[in-house]
């Protein structure tokens, strides 16, 4: 989740659960309520891009009790938050500086709750401690500008995860709504093989197709798509096409899926969506590059009246930044409601149990997927 999302979200008001507004349709529906899942609470659960805080808190808020209770309540082993600005030159690398700042001022207030994340150990010892391990992640290679020193600057504040582009154009390459589709650069190349040298993990989330292929094919090391759908499902940019999805997984990466508007073409998605769309990547990759990221805050959302104010500024603004993909309306909601609540992770390996997957699959879908390629891609400790 961007932190310009935070800070959005952080200005929506007071946070409770929502209701669960859409019942779950077809198979789903028919098998009755949702239960959680007996092997949660010795899982490894990892959201490949998300965050703690709670809504109404104001930007760089300090974490609330409320926020500190839901991270607990999560069972969340480790997220990958996101320091990076995206879509602008201008001001991101200091954007950027402030955001690690925030973060490293919030771990150090509360050393009990939170873990900054700088080797795969980390993520064993937060789960073992029952903290929650921050992954410092970009979701836009602007704070880099033009000199590939910076990764290495930016590397020894603990970023982790360098996602190469956010929906347009950069000099690494094209985003997912550029209509061009021009691919990698040449110095988007020099880029992947600088963070194959320095063990990093490469993020094509909001990349184009070719984007997305030719950095799959550059990479000496597997890569992620943090958070995604499936093309074959909602054919809208965010998505990824099944050949996408099976490069990654042939160069051994994973994929998190995320709880967002993309999962369908039109109208609100459930817990259904996000379901199908996790199985027909199942289909696609096999178990073992499948995962979740979630997009989203930690905290449920409370749905009301300001909140929907709110998220319909948000899809304007985004819009005139140029930023806006196909499928964020100012009627449908960057949350399912279904799954609106801190253990939403839990409830999901609770369908996924019921749908038939085995406790080994979902372990490894909630987590155990991504902290096996954080540990090939980051190495020994640092």
């Amino acid at each position: 989740m961007s932190l310009q999302r935070r800070r959005f979200l952080l200005g929506l008001g007071t946070l409770a659960s929502a209701p669960l507004w859409y019942p779950l349709r077809g198979a789903l529906a028919a098998t009755g309520p949702a239960r959680q899942w007996p092997g949660y609470a010795s899982a490894t659960v990892i959201d490949a891009l998300g965050g703690p805080g709670e809504y109404g808190a104001g930007p760089f808020a300090p974490l609330s009790a409320r926020a500190l209770d839901d991270i607990r309540a999560s069972g969340l082993s480790a997220v990958n938050v996101t320091v990076s600005g995206v879509g602008s030159y201008a001001s991101n690398p200091e954007e950027t500086i402030r955001n690690i700042a925030y973060w490293n001022g919030q771990i150090a207030a509360h050393p009990e709750r939170l873990l900054q994340v700088r080797d795969a150990g980390d993520i064993v010892e937060a789960r073992r401690s029952g903290r929650l391990g921050l992954i410092y992640g970009f979701q836009d290679a602007t704070p880099i500008g033009e000199d590939l020193d910076h990764v290495d600057r930016f590397e020894q504040f603990g970023v982790r995860v360098f996602q190469l582009t956010y929906n347009r154009r950069n000099l690494v390459g094209d985003g997912c709504l550029e209509p061009g589709n021009a691919g990698l650069s040449s110095f988007g190349r020099a880029l992947v093989e600088r963070l194959n040298e320095r063990h990093l993990l490469i993020d094509l989330s909001h990349a184009g197709e070719r984007t997305t292929r030719e950095a799959i094919a550059a990479s000496a090391a597997p890569v992620a798509i943090t958070h995604t759908g499936c093309a074959a499902l909602a054919r809208l940019p965010r998505n990824k096409t099944d050949a996408e999805l099976r490069a990654l997984a042939d160069k051994g990466g994973v994929a998190g899926f995320y709880l967002m508007p993309f999962l369908r073409e039109k109208g609100q998605p459930t817990a259904e969506d996000l379901v199908a769309h996790i199985e027909h990547a199942l289909n696609v990759c096999g178990e073992d590059h499948v995962g979740i990221g979630s997009d989203g805050m930690i905290s449920p959302v409370r749905f009301d009246g300001e909140y929907r104010r709110k998220h319909a500024e948000e899809v304007a603004s985004r819009r005139a930044r140029g930023i806006s993909a196909p499928g964020e309306e100012p009627d449908v909601y960057t949350f399912l409601p279904d799954l609106n609540s801190t253990d939403r992770l839990d409830v999901l390996a609770g369908l996924l149990s019921r749908r038939g997957h085995s406790d080994a699959r979902i372990g490894k879908i909630l987590g155990g997927n991504f902290a096996r390629l954080f540990g090939e891609s980051w190495g020994a400790a640092r």
